[in-house]
């Protein structure tokens, strides 16, 4: 539920250089998710190899297309022409595994060693303590709108579904070796930085280019990169990041999700062609949804602004995936937005994580061996499907 209403015009205005609107003026073509290596469901966090290396294209033994970079050939011990391997097997040959989730369950960030980069030391220069303590990984997907305002407008709308998406994520219930009660206790840690949680709402891509401007004049920021909301503008792409998601551990989840947003975006984007819009509604109102998704996930529902009760999960599904469902068809992916209900079915990767746990513990497990167990069961859900 959210309701739609009549779309309201958008003023254009001229902006510095550095952030010069696309001269479009009318619409682009209908959003579409970013693919590749590179792309959806990247942990932040996670080094990989330069975007500039030349990517060579294989095909891994299930049938998919890998995309490995040539000069990654010493480090993998991958020569083109050679078949394609896996992370897994790469980790496995020193004695490593994989896991995707936005918490380790009993790692330590006092442990770890920082990544020896100077945007990250700068950043622990500046955030202190809260920058130390980021041993946490999100999943951001990022989809293609090359109109600047349209990207705005987009922003402003997507908003509302932003703890939806996070409901459906959730990965993240242990901190240090213990039971935090929330499913996603990775945003608890995020939020400390500044710029952080459910976007500001602009009425034109002009006034959040001031905005920015007015962080970047005061010398507070170097760019619009250093904003780290739920959702934003990137800063480097032509493209709306979404980036409230935790990681999701197994990769038909993140592939579920992915198609789910962007198909959102594909609706929101059809209806501003008819002349309408979603509603907006307060920050204050999304954010009570977002932590409803934090602490519970979707066992507890969330509320549905416009009917102004808390309606069960599902019931905010089906009625989003009917909505959808044209958009789906167009873009080709509604076997994947199935995928959500499989989701809703076997629970997220913090339901299975805590149920693991439950039943090693109820069985006579320590509290160790019950999160050494969990951290199994994610590297066998990380390596399906890869």
């Amino acid at each position: 539920g959210g309701g739609r209403a009549p779309m309201e015009n958008r003023p254009s205005a001229s902006v510095r250089k550095a952030y010069t609107p696309s001269p479009r003026t009318s619409f682009p073509s209908p959003p579409t998710a970013a693919t590749g290596m590179f792309a959806t469901g990247t942990p932040s966090g996670v080094t990989t190899i330069p975007r500039t290396s030349r990517p060579i294209r294989t095909t891994l033994a299930n049938g998919r297309p890998a995309r490995i970079p040539a000069d990654a050939a010493t480090a993998t011990g991958f020569s083109p022409g050679w078949p394609a391997i896996s992370v897994i097997e790469v980790t496995g040959k020193y004695n490593l595994a994989p896991i995707a989730a936005s918490t380790h369950p009993f790692s330590n960030w006092r442990d770890q060693k920082q990544t020896e980069k100077d945007r990250y030391q700068a950043l622990t220069l500046e955030m202190q303590g809260t920058a130390r303590r980021l041993l946490i990984c999100g999943m951001h997907v990022h989809v293609g709108i090359d109109d600047d305002e349209l990207r705005i407008d987009l922003m402003n709308q997507l908003s509302y579904f932003l703890p939806h998406l996070l409901a459906l994520s959730c990965s993240s219930p242990f901190w240090r070796g213990r039971d935090t009660g929330l499913k996603s206790y990775r945003l608890t840690i995020f939020d400390a930085l500044p710029r952080t949680g459910v976007p500001e709402r602009f009425a034109s891509w002009a006034e959040y280019v001031r905005h920015v401007n007015i962080l970047q004049d005061a010398g507070l920021i170097e760019d619009s990169t250093r904003i780290w909301w739920d959702l934003r503008p990137s800063g480097r792409f032509p493209t709306l990041e979404t980036r409230i998601m935790d990681v999701c551990t197994r990769l038909d989840d993140t592939v579920a999700l992915a198609a789910l947003l962007t198909c959102i975006l594909r609706m929101l984007w059809r209806l501003r062609t008819r002349n309408q819009r979603w509603r907006l509604y307060t920050p204050m109102l999304i954010r009570e949804n977002r932590w409803r998704a934090m602490r519970y996930s979707f066992d507890e529902g969330l509320i549905d602004l416009a009917k102004g009760r808390v309606v069960p999960f599902v019931e905010l599904i089906d009625e989003l995936c009917s909505l959808i469902s044209e958009d789906a068809k167009a873009l080709g992916c509604e076997k994947e937005v199935k995928g959500v209900h499989d989701i809703l079915t076997r629970g997220t990767s913090a339901h299975r994580q805590l149920k693991d746990y439950e039943l090693e513990r109820a069985s006579g497990a320590s509290t160790e061996q019950a999160l050494q167990s969990v951290v199994d069961t994610l590297i066998a859900d990380t390596a399906e499907g890869l």
